[in-house]
């Protein structure tokens, strides 16, 4: 038996994070519990929890300071409050049957203990390591989480230390907004003028980076640090390289053109999901995407039905939507050219993930009122992306 906890609970800088393993003596956990105590590391070494000298916690529970152990204050935290509070943690969680009693003297822990070092309050670090503690043992115990929740989870949340949020296309619909404007400061006043919501995706235009180069991503971000990005070069030849270019810009998609050869297309998209970035196949001018499509031995992410500018007076070329989602359920189609908020119910009805909209919010008085209408029109509620502690 091993089986893994981890939990954070609290507020900076007394703020505990858990990392544990609890599992039989005689198996991995009590192989790592032995070497633990034996094989010592200057400002890491391990540490039995007590309840109070002379008073070891069941199970036997090894504590290892994840952050360097510099003086003798910092000692004391993991020595006193820390200390104190994951043995307590253990001996309650007997007692309340999270660990079972029976095998108190059969299982092991080893704790992994985060104390900050501007940490100062011993009450904090008791408190909140007590309740990391014990939540990381049931969590551990229940094998928490269940491989289904982390994938419902994975894309809506966002790490607390990271400081920002990767976006990903999972909640569709959504409203992007084509920046084609060439004028780098009449698209940044666009932008800052967008209201927030997680429905809302950032196109660089085509003009835009052509005057500009990829580098415009990061103006963007300026702005905008949270935004999904779209780089839309239409990319035509050496798929693989561009797509590159793209991720280290930090945009989180490439466009390639569906008039691209199919290696090209194939070397694009590849490369795109080594960088963990979405590939989008732009279907302008392509008479026969469905042809292209079943081409590829791997499929892009979003597929671009796409009527030109220059050609907007024809209609609209959406028919295919539901033969391109019947090659994969997790494919996209977005819908780009004249669309209007009046047009969005039959876009959606037609199938449609995504609305690329450009002239009718960049070209608008109002801009943040026309961008909320045609958000609004979605009808999609705001998602939670701050659950960062104990709530799931």
């Amino acid at each position: 038996m091993m089986l893994i906890g981890e939990a954070l609970i609290g507020e900076e800088p007394e703020l505990a994070h858990i990392d544990l393993m609890i599992g039989d003596k005689e198996g991995p956990v009590g192989q790592a519990f032995a070497t633990g105590m034996t094989q010592l590391s200057a400002g890491h070494t391990p540490l039995l929890s007590v309840i109070r000298p002379n008073l070891p916690t069941k199970p036997s529970t090894l504590i290892v300071p994840k952050v360097t152990v510099k003086n003798m204050d910092q000692a004391s935290q993991i020595f006193g409050p820390a200390q104190a509070a994951v043995s307590k943690a253990v001996a309650d969680a007997v007692e309340e049957g999270i660990v079972p009693k029976e095998k108190a003297d059969d299982l092991v822990i080893v704790a992994s203990v985060f104390i900050h070092p501007q940490a100062l309050d011993y009450n904090r670090i008791y408190r909140y390591n007590y309740g990391a503690t014990k939540l990381a043992l049931k969590r551990a115990m229940e094998n928490f989480p269940a491989i289904d929740t982390v994938l419902d989870e994975k894309d809506k949340g966002s790490h607390a230390v990271m400081g920002f949020k990767v976006s990903r296309l999972w909640d569709p619909p959504y409203l992007q907004v084509a920046l084609d404007n060439p004028n780098l400061e009449a698209v940044l006043n666009v932008v800052r003028q967008l209201p927030k919501s997680d429905h809302l995706i950032l196109e660089a235009g085509t003009p835009l980076i052509k005057r500009y180069g990829v580098d415009v991503i990061t103006k963007l971000r300026e702005v905008k640090p949270d935004a999904f990005i779209v780089a839309d070069l239409k990319t035509l030849d050496t798929g693989n390289l561009e797509a590159r270019m793209v991720a280290d810009a930090t945009a989180d998609a490439i466009v390639v053109s569906a008039l691209a050869p199919v290696p090209t297309l194939e070397k694009a998209i590849s490369e795109a999901h080594k960088t963990g970035i979405y590939a989008v196949m732009d279907t302008l001018n392509q008479p026969d995407p469905m042809a292209v499509l079943k081409e590829l031995n791997e499929l892009p992410d979003v597929v671009e039905l796409h009527r030109a500018i220059d050609v907007e007076d024809t209609a609209y070329a959406w028919g295919s939507i539901e033969a391109i989602k019947e090659l994969s359920p997790k494919i996209l189609v977005a819908v780009a050219g004249g669309v209007r908020v009046h047009t969005i119910p039959d876009a959606l009805k037609a199938g449609a993930d995504i609305l690329v909209v450009g002239r009718a919010i960049t070209n608008s008085r109002e801009i943040r009122q026309s961008a909320e209408q045609f958000v609004e029109g979605l009808n999609k509620p705001e998602i939670d992306q701050f659950r960062v502690m104990t709530d799931f």
